[in-house]
């Protein structure tokens, strides 16, 4: 696949469409409305980012042409993606008292996000080792840190911003424990983006609406669950349909509602209301870091605006598109102002006699 024509890993697209209804009126997707506050529980790193012509191969060394160190960690990426998104959204994590806070927290502060529940323990803030190919292909190393403090105890001290929180974003990058109390304290809707794959119980990812993941970390989990054979589970490349199978299998598991991204072919959001494909913008991309995260922010950001699950995906599959026209992670989001990529056309799910070619809409 051609950098010069492509949407990086985790990044999706959209058929566009106008905004839900809400109580007001309509309310276009990722803006913010009269509902209520993103609250985001999860990890908060420094990326050390080094550009090669290609990524190595196991065992191999190659000389890199760049090395930067800007703010990451997927939970402080997708408070900024949600912020920028025009969410008021608040981040709950923890630094290291190691001095690279100021590292870590600039875009978090000047996109607007609030970072009172963001505390210093002792030790060294996450680091995240990312290495971006010329075809803007990534492998990312993290090494938790101050991360790994985010445990039930630490989330139980901010219980009241996360009961009067209209969504709560949980990741895979604090402990399993953090994550559970953050279910067990959430007022609102949780969307829980199950990256990286890691042993949560069942019960805590089912509590998720919606459960986002990709391709692969959504086979992985089907494989955790014993819900798939393990053949199908380490295919590299399945035809859509599959993807599709993957997804109402999850459906069938008891998870309420589940977003899948799966890179240029777009998305698939699956919920009570049925299952849609939404279709990938294409753009010429540059640095895939990050976009998944994009993703994820701004799908918090209509949410809680009161758009529908559809109607936020096909906003965010934009924004993570808009993302890998630009370097590294938070700097690449846009705002509201920033113009997204044209909306692609939608695309019917192949071999289904009962999609309707104008919404992508499945049986």
């Amino acid at each position: 696949m051609s950098g010069s024509d492509v949407s990086g890993p985790g990044v999706v697209g959209t058929a566009g469409g106008a905004g839900a209804v809400g109580a007001d009126g309509p309310v276009p997707a990722g803006s913010a409305g009269a509902a209520g506050t993103v609250v985001v529980v999860g990890s908060i790193n420094v990326d050390q980012v080094v550009t090669v012509d290609r990524l190595p191969l196991p065992g191999e060394t190659l000389i890199g042409s760049s090395m930067t160190l800007s703010p990451g960690g997927k939970g402080a990426n997708q408070a900024v993606a949600a912020a920028r998104r025009g969410a008021r959204t608040v981040m709950i994590g923890a630094v290291g008292d190691d001095g690279r806070a100021d590292d870590a927290l600039p875009h978090l502060r000047s996109s607007g996000v609030d970072v009172s529940g963001v505390d210093t323990v002792p030790g060294p803030t996450g680091l995240a080792i990312v290495s971006v190919g010329g075809d803007s292909e990534n492998t990312i190393v993290v090494v938790p840190g101050a991360n790994g403090a985010v445990s039930a105890s630490f989330v139980a001290g901010h219980a009241g911003a996360l009961a009067a929180a209209a969504v709560v974003v949980l990741q895979g990058e604090i402990p399993v424990d953090g994550i559970a109390a953050a279910v067990q304290h959430a007022g609102g809707r949780v969307v829980f983006n199950l990256a990286p794959v890691i042993d949560v119980p069942a019960d805590v990812v089912k509590a998720a609406d919606p459960l986002v993941v990709n391709e692969h970390e959504g086979r992985l989990l089907l494989a955790a669950w014993g819900a798939s054979d393990s053949a199908a589970a380490s295919e590299a490349e399945e035809a859509r349909v599959d993807d599709e199978s993957v997804v109402a299998s999850l459906r069938a598991q008891g998870v309420t509602s589940v977003v899948m991204t799966r890179g240029a072919a777009g998305a698939i959001v699956s919920d009570a209301s049925g299952t849609v494909l939404v279709a990938s913008p294409r753009v010429a991309a540059v640095d895939s870091s990050g976009a998944g995260d994009a993703f994820v922010g701004a799908l918090a950001a209509g949410l809680a605006a009161g758009a529908s699950l559809l109607e936020s995906a096909r906003d965010a599959v934009r924004v993570g598109a808009f993302s890998v026209t630009g370097v590294g992670t938070q700097a690449s989001y846009p705002t509201l102002e920033d113009e997204l990529p044209a909306a692609a056309p939608a695309a019917p799910t192949e071999g289904s006699a009962d999609a309707d070619p104008a919404d992508g809409v499945t049986s």
